[in-house]
């Protein structure tokens, strides 16, 4: 069934309006942007949407949220985020996290503790696809650094920050990640070519500052840090495999199975913790996966009521370029993480927008994905009120603005998007059909 004409209607906005108020308005209320449940304030906006548009019955409105939530992209965004959360519980069972993070400590040298903290972050976070889960994983460790090295802990807390963003924006099992490339509709291997041209620069030029403010370090780790170079495998066979083009859904069986081999080999478990292991990582996606249908089912329903049409003329009428089109694909996505405090429900949301931006002015897939997952990384970096931030900070016992300042990597990482998108970098070879795409844009 075909879709009857849409008008561009600004009415039909008011359900994500109700989504960002209740989102937003409890967190400036109560002072914690995480004390409203995502889930309620989607579900009420889901309400809203669902009673307007009178010209449509209330069952076919319904229907019209299933066809949204069981897009075939949300679907496929479900099963890796369910594996990937597998993925990452089995391989912290097994020890690889703490393995991962004593290799590294083993051999930093003194003058370079804060660079090695680093450095580590943006391995591992690549590796288990989490900012907040590296942030847990290091955070307590960067606490020990600054008090032996003499080192001040809010520079230290931006060290372990900037390395989580690095792989939260890069990762194959990143939630930003899959999203951007799900509805962007490029893929995995392609989205982290293109991505990792662009932010290389600001993660070398991060390690030097660091490297640079934490030079005159004055103390050394005491106590040993123990590991097993085999437990850091499966993160290796991962990323090897998934750089390499392989189907991310075999990739990510693949590691789980080849982190419960390893497991069982090293007597860390059980087969039936090995199953535990992987409903735990289930179970700690299952709010992601709900939200990402329902957000998909809203979307849908907005979009059949003129809201995204509204919103794309809106931004595009004062775009006349391809790289008018790439700000504009940046601004939306920055705007939405500003409010939602989220990077993966901010791609999310401005995602199918994105897409529609992207083929209006026939802007590379491997681009539109790339530019939603830097800027909503680089906001989410920055922000005193994200769990990233707010997660160090707790453990630190300090101020979350205290740190902001010394997140450099998320700074250099909006930096190197701008540049990006200014000098047109990096090139991309055009096949004949986008070719035509792109003439017929610019006539239009």
């Amino acid at each position: 069934m075909q879709d009857k004409k849409i008008t561009g209607n600004p009415l039909s906005l008011i359900p994500f309006g109700i989504f960002i108020i209740l989102f937003i308005g409890s967190g400036v209320v109560t002072g914690d942007f995480y004390k409203m449940p995502v889930l309620v304030a989607v579900f009420v906006a889901v309400f809203a949407a669902l009673f307007m548009n009178r010209k449509e019955s209330f069952q076919t409105k319904v229907m019209q949220l299933a066809e949204g939530g069981g897009h075939p992209n949300i679907i496929l965004m479900v099963i890796i985020f369910l594996l990937a959360g597998a993925f990452a519980s089995v391989a912290e069972g097994m020890g690889a996290v703490e393995s991962t993070v004593n290799l590294g400590l083993t051999f930093l040298p003194q003058s370079l503790l804060v660079v090695g903290l680093f450095l580590i972050g943006c391995f591992i976070s690549i590796s288990m696809g989490t900012s907040v889960g590296t942030i847990v994983a290091l955070a307590p460790i960067g606490i020990g650094v600054a008090e032996q090295a003499g080192i001040p802990v809010a520079l230290v807390m931006g060290a372990v920050i900037s390395g989580a963003m690095f792989g939260d924006n890069l990762s194959i099992i990143s939630d930003t990640t899959i999203a951007a490339v799900r509805t962007q509709g490029t893929k995995m291997k392609d989205k982290f070519k293109a991505n990792l041209f662009i932010v290389l620069p600001a993660a070398v030029i991060t390690a030097v500052v660091f490297g640079v403010l934490s030079s005159d370090a004055a103390g050394s780790l005491d106590e040993s840090h123990p590991f097993n170079l085999i437990k850091v495998l499966p993160y290796l066979s991962v990323l090897g495999f998934a750089i390499a083009g392989v189907n991310v859904i075999f990739v990510l069986i693949g590691g789980i199975v080849f982190a419960g081999i390893v497991g069982f080999a090293l007597g860390e478990f059980s087969l039936m913790d090995f199953v535990t292991l992987i409903s735990e990582g289930f179970t700690g996606m299952q709010e992601l996966t709900m939200l990402v249908i329902l957000l998909g089912g809203l979307v849908e329903l907005i979009r059949r009521n003129g809201g995204i049409d509204y919103l794309l003329e809106s931004i595009t009428k004062r775009i006349v370029s391809n790289k008018g089109g790439e700000s504009g694909i940046a601004g939306l996505v920055t705007a939405v993480n500003l409010a939602t405090a989220n990077n993966t429900i901010s791609i999310i949301t401005a995602g199918p927008l994105a897409k529609q931006i992207s083929e209006r002015f026939a802007i590379d897939n491997r681009r539109s994905a790339s530019l939603l997952d830097i800027f909503s990384s680089a906001v989410q970096g920055l922000i005193p009120y994200g769990a990233q931030i707010l997660a160090a900070a707790g453990v630190a016992k300090i101020s979350p603005v205290e740190i902001v300042p010394y997140s450099f990597y998320p700074m250099l990482l909006a930096v190197s998007g701008i540049l990006a998108i200014v000098f047109r970098f990096p090139k991309f070879t055009r096949t004949p059909v986008e070719k035509r795409k792109k003439v017929d844009a610019t006539s239009s």
